[in-house]
Parts: C-alpha cells; sequence; structure tokens
C-alpha cells in the first residue's frame, strides 16, 4: 500500500524507518519529512495544517493510510475533515478526532475526563483571567510545591513547578494577564505535586480493542542531573525497572481499560496512540497528562523494540481490527541521547554542518531538525536535531551504543546531555 505520513521530527523517522521494513509497504511520502526520511522515503513540500492540500496529495498518490505523527494537525482536527471528504472518508487515518484530541488540546478537558471516568491522577482546579483572585486565594491553601499547567499546547513548555507560593503566585499572574504561554495559557490548571518516578506508557487503540506498547521513561531537562529548563525532551529508556508486572497490570486495570472504556462510552471517536504520562507514587499509578500521539524521543526507543510489523499494527488501528494484531516486543533495551543546537530551548542559530559517522554499531540515527543548506550539506534547523538510539541486551551495552555513536556526531555548538539512563543504572 501507499502511505502517507504527517511530521518533521524524530518520531516521524523513527515511524518511517519501521513502516519501510514492513513488506506490505509500497510507497511511504512524508510530509514534509526531514533530511532522515528522504533516504528510506519520499518527502512532500506539504505542510502539516494545509489540509486542503494533504487531502489532495492523498487522492493523486492512491494513498490507502494516513499516519499523523505530530498533535497540532490533531488538535486542529485534520481526522475529520478527511473523513468529512468524499474524496478521503473511506481511508483509514491513525489519529484520533479532533474531539479525542482535545484530551492533549485542553489540560482542563483530560482532568474532567479522568474524573469522570475513575482515572487516578492529582487534585486540580481550574483558573481563567477574570478568576485570577480565585486562583491566588487556592494556592494560599495549597501544599508546596505546586504544579501550573497552561491549558493549551504549548510545545511541552506549558508546564511550571513552583517551589514556593511568591514564585506561584507571580507565575499564575504572568500566565493569565501577561499570556506567557500566548493563548495556551488563557486558562491555568492548578495541580497537587505528585512525587514518585515518573514513566510513559503508550496505547495503541482502535477505539474499542487496544495493545500496550513497550514503556518508556524520558528525561525532559536541559541540565544533567534534571537542571535547567525543560525542552521537548533529552532522552529516553526502555524497558524501565520500575515499571515491572504488577505495576503495568495496575496500570492496564486502573487507567488504559478506563481511558478506552471511557472514550466509547462518551462517543469520542479514538483510532490512534494514547500516550499516558504517569507517577508510580508508591507502587500506584497517577496519571500526569494524556497526549494524543507518540511522544518524541520515546518513541525512538519504543519503536525499536517491537519486533512484530509495525505497519500491520498502524493499519489495525485504522480498520479497527487490531484485536487480530499480534503484538510482539523484544526484551532488549533501547536508550535514546537527544543531541541539540547550543542555545535550546532558548534561542540558537540554525544552518550549522553537521558531520555523521561513516559506519555505525549497536544504534540507529534518527533525524529531527535537520535539513539541507544551498550545497546539500546536512545542517541544523531545529532545537532538537538528532537522537541517537543504542540497542543492546543490557542497559549498560545499549547506552555505550548510544553515547559512542553521539561521540561520532559533530557541529558547532551541539550539546547531549551524558546522564541519560544513569539513574536507572543505578537502582539496578
Amino acid at each position: 500500500m501507499n502511505i502517507l505520513l504527517l511530521g518533521s521530527g524524530g518520531r516521524e523517522h523513527a515511524f518511517a524507518w519501521k513502516i519501510v521494513q514492513s513488506t506490505n509497504c509500497t510507497q511511504l511520502y512524508v510530509a514534509p519529512g526531514n533530511a532522515g526520511t528522504e533516504s528510506i522515503a519520499t518527502n512532500v513540500a506539504i505542510s502539516i495544517t494545509d489540509f486542503d492540500a494533504i487531502r489532495d496529495f492523498i487522492t493523486s498518490k492512491d494513498i490507502a493510510l494516513v499516519v499523523v505523527g505530530p498533535e497540532e494537525p490533531l488538535v486542529k482536527g485534520i481526522v475529520d475533515f478527511l473523513q468529512n471528504q468524499p474524496e478521503t472518508a473511506a481511508i483509514p487515518v491513525v489519529g484520533p478526532s479532533q474531539l479525542g484530541a482535545t484530551l492533549e488540546g485542553s489540560k482542563d478537558f483530560s482532568k474532567r475526563f479522568m474524573q469522570r471516568n475513575n482515572v487516578p491522577t492529582a487534585a486540580y482546579e481550574t483558573f481563567t483571567a477574570d478568576q485570577l483572585e480565585a486562583g491566588l486565594a487556592y494556592l494560599d491553601s495549597q501544599n508546596l510545591p505546586i504544579v501550573l499547567k497552561a491549558d493549551g499546547l504549548a510545545a511541552g513548555k506549558g508546564v511550571l513547578i513552583c517551589l514556593t507560593l511568591e514564585e506561584a503566585k507571580a507565575s499564575l499572574k504572568e500566565m493569565l494577564l501577561d499570556q506567557k504561554f500566548g493563548e495556551a495559557s488563557s486558562k491555568v490548571v492548578i495541580e497537587e505535586f505528585l512525587t514518585g518516578i515518573e514513566l510513559s506508557v503508550f496505547v495503541a487503540t482502535d477505539g474499542k480493542n487496544y495493545k500496550i506498547l513497550p514503556e518508556a521513561k524520558d528525561y525532559k531537562r536541559i541540565g544533567e542531573g534534571d537542571t535547567g529548563l525543560n525542552t521537548g525532551g533529552m532522552g529516553a529508556v526502555s524497558p524501565v525497572i520500575f515499571a515491572d508486572e504488577a505495576f503495568m497490570a495496575k496500570v492496564e486495570e486502573k487507567v488504559v481499560k478506563p481511558t478506552v472504556d471511557g472514550l466509547a462510552k462518551e462517543n469520542i471517536p479514538y483510532k490512534g496512540f494514547l500516550f499516558i504520562g504517569l507517577m508510580n507514587k508508591d507502587g500506584e499509578p497517577h496519571v500526569i497528562e494524556y497526549n494524543v500521539r507518540m511522544g518524541d524521543p520515546e518513541t525512538e526507543a519504543v519503536l525499536p523494540r517491537i519486533e512484530s510489523d509495525f505497519l500491520a499494527l498502524l493499519h489495525g488501528i485504522g480498520t479497527g481490527t487490531l484485536d487480530s494484531y499480534e503484538l510482539k516486543i523484544s526484551p532488549d533495551y533501547a536508550t535514546t541521547v537527544v543531541m541539540v543546537s547550543g542555545g535550546y530551548p532558548g534561542s540558537y542559530e540554525k544552518g550549522k554542518v553537521i558531520s555523521l559517522p561513516d559506519t555505525v554499531q549497536g544504534a540507529e540515527i534518527f533525524h529531527a531538525g535537520t535539513g539541507r543548506n544551498e550545497s546539500g550539506e546536512l545542517v541544523n534547523q531545529g532545537g532538537r536535531v538528532i537522537a541517537v538510539t543504542g540497542k543492546g541486551e543490557s542497559l549498560q551495552e545499549a547506552l555505550s551504543n548510544a553515547f559512542a555513536t553521539v561521540k561520532g556526531i559533530n557541529w558547532d555548538q551541539a550539546y547531549y546531555r551524558k546522564d541519560i539512563g544513569m539513574d536507572i543504572l543505578n537502582l539496578m
């Protein structure tokens, strides 16, 4: 079949890498793609939010499956749009409806959904600008630290953990009155701070059936020792030792089942991936947030561990036949180290020429913010530039393979964390 994949990040390069391994893949198109996807698929210069152009491309290339990588087109309603067009209505799409995507598009909507469906999560209240005084009074009654979340999409940067009451009150004012995160913080969710160990659980669902994919732990802060500003993600490890069989059984029973059942019960069309950000609090799962797509960089650590046909999984999601798919997972470790532009997550320079190693052993290189300059040289075009995934029978072997490959990749001002996975290694 011919497939169209939307997106341009490391997640999409990993998707493309896995899709083309399937014998059922005739031709893969990626819109807009990056310098990594161009070597294994056909990049198409179409914006992920240009719905008319996407529809026209689907019909012109006899596309049989559409896979949506990032959250923005989902939140803007790409699935509903394609299903309402006569030319594309019958073509399966991997991604939730616009209503389903609101689980990520609105933190308040998401929290209310969890409450209605008895999904364990942190206590919270939501406030708007005209409720500022009530919000400040609510902060007075809460324990510290406290979490402030922009209600809307903020590129992974709309969450603040405030250690003092003064900081929390100042941040609430900045978010609501000064629009610190733009329209995304026109509503702010104030949430209890959960303690424990954080992990990400990924679920594929066709709206009725589901498959739980390998779990992962990601590293959000820019600095080693989890210090500094939040980023889109600096690395990931899969599997994680604190997600044993007993804990994952609780996750399925208390989180996954009520979530999938709740979507069906509330008539929220959902054929796609559900990324559940969890806290393991004394052996009990609590949901921090839902995302309505695979995580990045977790995808680059999760997909290499899937041994069964990934395209068949995607097709099962899109066609509602996931119950007949047999998911096979490797017991090996996969560890991802993200290389970023100097200055990220603040301002950074683009167009730096990147050199890659001639040979790579025990690892995969996934492109994220890469492109080509006028001379055809590989250059950085974004904050997160390259994700390197090491594989191995042990965590140490996987980490060694990842860092050995990272050391062979160079560009001016490149930066990466050298402590990815070390916290888990110390627990073993």
